[in-house]
């Protein structure tokens, strides 16, 4: 079944898990920053010359200090919900008079506390997945770019964990792996947020471990664990948790004795410009161009 959006999370308990995951996040975000660096070389072929840079869902401040290294002239903002993350998000040697430092901003990526047409690039790495809002979220992102202005973004797909679903599956019937919209609807929700030439891609990134809890753990470390709203409430007794991991490492458990786990990522970028403001005579969009 396809879906519109992202399926509902409790938003609080975004905050505070990621609140928590703050001291630990940098120790196993391993894809976090793969991704990322695949993000900011998407960048480079739209020989984009921004003034003013969002880093929305910034987290540490992996993309947010790249950013600042490779557009020296541009003002950098990091955005995030957890303020605990943006106190991680600063340079490696701030007092040095030399070293650029973002604008740390701490406010809901559906409601962004910035005026219209603020800025030239928005980047996202791994964050709109936590928007159970979607439209609303990029119709935010939409208002706060300027014309001709650009957003770059990553998020995760609907294959995203399908083993640990898979292994839960076998246990119980409640919800314990997040499901994502497909990269389909993405482009959809983006051409409805007014963007125009959205491209949208994927990809399968796959992670291997010894044992399936070493999967669990990191995400647990990463603040990236289970917060869907019809998630189970209860304690996962080790007897289950047993059952788990006996279910995912029959069914991947791989012939180097490790077992996977796979990420789908979506990437997707777009022009703000209406095709009726930025067109050519062709009709091509002179920025998309």
């Amino acid at each position: 079944m396809s879906r519109s959006t992202n399926q509902p999370f409790e938003r609080d308990k975004v905050r505070q898990r990621f609140d928590k995951a703050a001291s630990s996040y940098d120790q196993v975000a391993v894809l976090q920053r793969e991704v990322g660096n695949r993000l900011l070389e998407s960048l480079r072929p739209a020989q984009i010359d921004p003034s003013r840079i969002l880093d929305l869902g910034a987290g540490t401040g992996y993309v947010t200090r790249s950013l600042l290294k490779e557009f020296r002239q541009a003002s950098v903002f990091a955005l995030d919900v957890a303020p605990a993350m943006l106190r991680h998000n600063r340079p490696r040697a701030p007092w040095l008079p030399w070293v650029r430092k973002p604008h740390c901003v701490c406010a809901d990526l559906h409601s962004l506390p910035f005026a219209d047409a603020t800025f030239d690039l928005v980047v996202s790495n791994l964050a709109l997945q936590w928007s159970d809002e979607l439209p609303r979220a990029l119709a935010e992102i939409r208002r706060v770019t300027s014309p001709q202005g650009a957003v770059f973004f990553s998020t995760f797909g609907p294959q995203t964990l399908y083993e640990l679903r898979e292994a839960w599956s076998e246990v119980d019937d409640y919800e314990h792996v997040h499901r994502f919209i497909d990269k389909h609807t993405v482009g959809d929700l983006m051409l409805a947020a007014g963007f125009s030439g959205p491209v949208v891609s994927g990809e399968n990134i796959t992670l291997t471990y010894d044992q399936p809890r070493e999967a669990m753990r990191d995400l647990k470390k990463l603040g990236a664990a289970n917060l869907a709203t019809n998630r189970s409430r209860g304690l996962t007794s080790p007897h289950r948790l047993a059952r788990v991991e006996a279910a995912y490492s029959i069914a991947h458990r791989n012939q180097q004795g490790r077992v996977p786990a796979t990420y789908e990522v979506i990437y997707g970028h777009a022009w703000s410009c209406p095709a009726t403001d930025c067109s050519d005579q062709e009709g091509t969009c002179r920025a998309c161009s």
